[in-house]
């Protein structure tokens, strides 16, 4: 089992205990509500059970993929990333060995979008996706770190407060693991 299925796994059970609800209890009020539309779902979930806007995406999601009212894809983490990186698969190894590094951490959340990866505990600690033909971008949420000309602060009100960019796997190395602990450990 790869690192995402593990996230999604992990992602799954943590929200089921804290909604105190199983997925298909979930899915049965997303039934009965009559609603379609994936942003109306989330709604719902966020409104009456109190779920995180992640958690309620991934249940959207789950419950659209498995009514077949969604693409195969929003199902699929790992389909998403391969989608990601599409045309640009030499900078699949370098976005693997950054999610091995985070995976020792500890459970996150993966959250698969359009053209990255968002990183979530209670909040968002890192982006991962490809900037370019040749670089992959990780940009970090961390408060207290001063930037370099490798870890470039980001003007406020973004996404993200640095972003760092690898050509190489060989770039993921202790430095940056370690702004990305620190990252981590702020979200959560």
């Amino acid at each position: 089992m790869n690192t995402v299925d593990k996230a999604l796994e992990a992602q799954l059970r943590n929200l089921q205990q804290r909604s105190g609800k199983t997925l298909e209890q979930l899915h049965a009020a997303v039934r009965a509500s009559g609603l379609a539309k994936h942003g109306e779902i989330v709604a719902l979930l966020k409104t009456d059970f109190g779920l995180g806007h992640g958690d309620a995406n991934l249940v959207a999601h789950q419950f659209r993929a498995a009514s077949g009212s969604a693409a195969p894809a929003a199902a699929a983490p790992d389909t998403v990333v391969d989608e990601i990186y599409a045309g640009k698969a030499a900078l699949r190894p370098i976005h693997d060995a950054l999610m091995k590094a985070i995976g020792g951490f500890g459970q996150f959340e993966v959250a698969p979008k359009k053209g990255y990866v968002s990183l979530r505990r209670k909040k968002q600690f890192a982006m991962i996706g490809p900037a370019t033909r040749t670089q992959v971008e990780v940009g970090l949420n961390m408060k207290g770190v001063a930037g370099t000309d490798r870890l470039v602060a980001q003007p406020a009100g973004g996404m993200c407060q640095y972003k760092v960019r690898l050509a190489a796997a060989g770039e993921v190395d202790k430095e940056l693991v370690g702004w990305l602990r620190q990252a981590f450990d702020a979200a959560g």
